[in-house]
């Protein structure tokens, strides 16, 4: 049966056609404003277009997360699990699936880093950037990073060359599976400018490649041999020992705070001490012009690549009679450049049946482009790493004669060889390298560097060079210590494994499930002759400065099971104490961050009480600015103007020290930084050249600590007045009146409403693409505005360089509790998201929380993972033909 409706026509008329009407009406318009609203009409439909094309090109590269994708090589599926925060735990029952997937699912999310990482490593980013990426990749040519992974892959063990195998493989079959386009969207952008590029293949020389770089971001104190060198040339030897204090071991307590070294073994029960290497003569001040430019140089390195200062981590342990849980807690955060995508991504790496054949029950924070965990927990032991910055480096001065060096008397010739670096848009750049029995001529890289001045030259027919030794230039298989770490169940197969990491040397913090910690110092650490303490560029014409080809042993290197305290706290600070007879380094950082972690863990367990996983995580978030105390009572001490000169003083009178973003603390923060910075400037500034301004670290903490009990220290005096000798307290005074008037321009008149925060920010940007100078391609790929509280030095540490402004240059990369009493119960956070994506959901989805100091679940068994699970992929076997 057919239901007609029918309506009454007379009671509602038929609407106007709208279409007809509107165009008789546009038709009437003015000529002059018909043509104006065509252009407007034509320009909003490109513009909806566009943006259209933009949401589809921006869209494309997403990787797949639900239902199946054929994976070829598996032998059978993989599961992908993804949380709220698409962060993936992979479940498969060999580790050569999982190696395979793993390298398939870093691909789908990150990438564009791993290639650019690549080329990085291999010196050729200009290939892909043109010739302002020309500098970074000669320095990395010169020393030869990818030459040395080549020769690394080479001494791996079976199973670990296997998995760096199937890894690229599984990369690899990502990439052949998409187009550039579909791979991530920055190729578009880059192929739509010209480049005309499609990646290579992954191969295991590309992953065992990204560990120079991070070797390169940890070296240890190259710039400080350059820095002290620099120092004495501008000042005299006498005022540059000033700026490099040595490390108070009776205020800051070192890692180790037991045993010795005994007949090469280092027990942790002996009490037995060494002698160490004599100091070598002072450096020649004459030579500072080959270093200055030399410094230069490496400040052209990119920053995502790392300084090589300024950076640092934290990470502790304390055992089950300290912790809330009855079992080991543990911490780490370590401190990096920040960047977009951050340097980590989360993931677990799970056989589904755990034996022998297949062991890996691991999860935690993932380099995308190596196989494997660097730094999480299995279901036996956790581990946390900090930089452990042993001398791994030094700096050599050579005299060149032509194609000849001196050595011991005698002229011999340079070893070289020539690179050719592909420059997109340019012409191909020919570098020839020349190398000494010490390392490489950094001083060749650039045109800055090669002409150095005559009146530097030691001898008429001479000029200097600078090589560089370092370890990390020596063929080494660190990247078997990955794999051994992510399996071993206990404190001996950790040891073991450890024992494979030569570079970077790190902190290595242990615990596992049956209750104990620990602590061991790894790598490869120098033994040098008695001529070179590793502080001050050597004269490389002269054997005695010389390494002698051994390194501290790894059995006499200090380690620690269940110390006495119940805790280790490791920051950067002294591994040991004096007696230590073998030479690490005297570059420490100076504790200020692992003292205060000591201090407050010492007043939690006080009188029986425990530290709970939520006290650990808020240890991580201490801001207290570890200067303040020392500082803070000289700038109240000095008298000034009533009114608005005075005011900013206010808010430093009942102030805790510590650095929130906003609020009271916030607020005396903001002046006291401010004034710090001030500070620093008005004493240095005037007698240091600019390479060597003070960042505003650690060390000059020390340095400033120092000069406030001597007012009448040369330093204090600015030598660009005349007929003036300023003290303390004539800086103190200008350096209050300069930052009270520039936080009245840059915030407010009123102090109460300054914030540390607005000063402090935060902003993510791309190494790559974020820095073109595009501003719609910028604003694609970076992210920005984070008001942090924290600062240099501090537990939360948001460094900041005084030499250049208040933003954030490194900071906590990600933070990690791992509770041994119920692994479910861990929590972790990254820095940024495990997507590279620009617009994906997960690029940067962890930033607010990380910048609230927030944390994420962090599931690890199979029930608590898929109970926290939201997408499923299933990697398949491709079908044999």
């Amino acid at each position: 049966m057919t239901h007609t409706m029918t309506t009454d026509v007379s009671q509602e008329p038929a609407p106007p056609a709208p279409s007809r009407s509107w165009w008789r009406a546009f038709r009437g318009w003015p000529g002059p404003a018909r043509i104006t609203a065509y252009v407007a009409i034509v320009l909003t439909l490109l513009l909806v277009a566009g943006l259209v094309t933009a949401v589809v090109l921006v869209r494309r590269p997403f990787p797949q997360t639900t239902g199946t994708a054929e994976l070829p090589g598996l032998q059978t599926d993989v599961e992908v699990i993804r949380d709220g925060n698409g962060i993936p735990q992979l479940y498969g029952d060999s580790v050569t699936d999982l190696m395979r997937a793993q390298g398939y699912v870093h691909a789908q999310e990150r990438f564009f880093e791993m290639d650019v990482r690549r080329h990085a490593t291999a010196g050729r980013l200009a290939e892909m950037f043109g010739k302002d990426a020309l500098e970074s990749d000669e320095f990395v040519r010169t020393m030869g990073w990818r030459r040395v992974a080549e020769r690394e892959v080479a001494l791996l063990e079976p199973e670990t060359r296997a998995a760096l195998d199937a890894y690229a493989e599984g990369v690899n079959a990502y990439l052949d599976a998409h187009s550039p386009g579909q791979i991530a969207v920055e190729y578009t952008i880059l192929n739509a400018g010209g480049l005309g590029y499609h990646p290579e293949h992954w191969t295991a020389v590309d992953s065992v490649a990204w560990l120079k770089a991070m070797a390169w971001d940890l070296r240890g104190n190259m710039e400080d041999e350059i820095g002290r060198a620099l120092s004495a040339a501008a000042v005299g030897s006498e005022r540059a020992g000033q700026l490099y204090p040595a490390y108070p071991y009776a205020q800051h307590a070192p890692i180790v705070g037991q045993g010795a070294v005994v007949d090469g073994v280092f027990e942790q029960d002996a009490t037995a001490a060494g002698t160490r290497n004599p100091e070598r003569p002072a450096y020649l001040a004459a030579q500072g012009g080959v270093l200055t430019r030399l410094q230069r140089g490496l400040t052209r390195m990119p920053a995502w690549l790392g300084s090589g200062d300024g950076v640092g981590s934290n990470s502790w342990v304390v055992d089950g009679a300290h912790s809330s849980t009855g079992r080991p807690l543990l911490a780490n955060d370590p401190h990096l450049g920040v960047s977009l995508p951050g340097v980590w991504m989360q993931m677990g790496l799970h056989c589904r049946a755990i034996s022998e054949a297949c062991p890996l029950d691991v999860a935690g924070f993932t380099f995308s482009g190596v196989p494997g965990v660097i730094i999480g927990h299995n279901a036996d032991i956790a581990w946390g790493f900090t930089n452990l910055g042993p001398d791994v480096t030094d700096l050599y001065l050579e005299r060149v004669r032509g194609d000849r060096w001196l050595y011991d008397g005698t002229y011999r010739p340079l070893r070289t060889r020539t690179e050719t670096i592909k420059v997109h848009g340019a012409a191909d750049v020919t570098l020839t390298v020349r190398s000494t029995r010490h390392g490489p001529l950094l001083s060749d890289v650039s045109e800055e560097l090669a002409d150095v001045a005559q009146s530097e030259r030691p001898a008429a027919t001479d000029e200097y060079a600078v090589a560089l030794e370092w370890t990390a230039l020596k063929p080494a298989p660190t990247v078997d210590a990955i794999l051994a770490l992510d399996t071993a169940t206990d404190w001996d197969s950790f040891r073991a494994a450890a024992a494979r990491f030569a570079v970077p040397s790190q902190n290595l913090v242990y615990a596992d499930g049956a209750g104990h910690i620990g602590y061991q110092a790894p790598g490869r650490i120098p033994i040098r002759k008695s001529g070179n303490d590793g502080r001050m560029p050597a004269e490389g014409w002269k054997p005695e400065n010389d390494w002698t080809g051994d390194y501290v042993p790894f059995d006499g290197l200090p380690q620690v099971l269940d110390p006495d305290e119940g805790f280790v706290v490791t920051a950067n600070q002294a591994v040991i104490g004096t007696d230590y007879p073998y030479f690490l380094t005297d570059d420490w950082d100076r504790g200020y961050r692992s003292q205060r972690i000591r201090d407050r863990i010492l007043e939690a367990t006080a009188n029986g009480g425990t530290l709970s996983l939520d006290g650990m995580l808020a240890l991580q978030l201490d801001d207290e600015n570890p200067m303040a105390p020392v500082l803070t009572p000289y700038l109240l001490d000095i008298r000034l103007p009533g009114g608005y000169s005075s005011t900013g003083q206010d808010v430093l009178r009942n102030w805790d020290f510590g650095q929130s973003a906003d609020g009271p603390d916030g607020a005396a923060a903001a002046y006291y930084n401010v004034v710090w910075r001030t500070l620093l400037d008005l004493t240095f500034h005037d007698e240091l050249p600019k390479e060597l301004w003070p960042d505003g670290g650690q060390r000059w903490f020390a340095v400033v600590e120092r000069l406030l009990g001597n007012p009448e220290d040369l330093w204090w005096d600015d030598v660009r007045t005349d007929d003036v000798i300023e003290e303390r307290d004539d800086i103190i005074r200008e350096a209050l009146l300069d930052a009270r008037d520039e936080l009245t321009r840059l915030q407010a008149r009123d102090p109460h409403d300054w914030s540390w925060g607005r000063l402090h920010r935060l902003d993510l940007r791309s190494a790559t693409l974020g820095e073109s100078g595009i501003g719609p391609v910028e604003w694609l790929v970076n992210r920005g505005g984070w008001e942090l509280g924290g600062g240099t030095s501090a537990v939360d540490a948001t460094a900041w360089d005084a030499a250049e402004g208040y933003g954030v240059t490194t900071a906590p990369s990600m933070r990690m509790v791992i509770s041994l009493a119920d692994l479910d119960d861990s929590r972790w956070i990254n820095l940024t998201g495990v997507s590279g994506h620009p617009f994906n959901a997960h690029y940067a989805d962890q930033t607010d929380l990380w910048a609230d100091g927030r944390t994420l679940a962090w599931p690890f068994t199979k029930e608590a993972v898929v109970a926290a699970g939201g997408d499923v992929l299933t990697l398949e076997p491709a079908p044999i033909d």
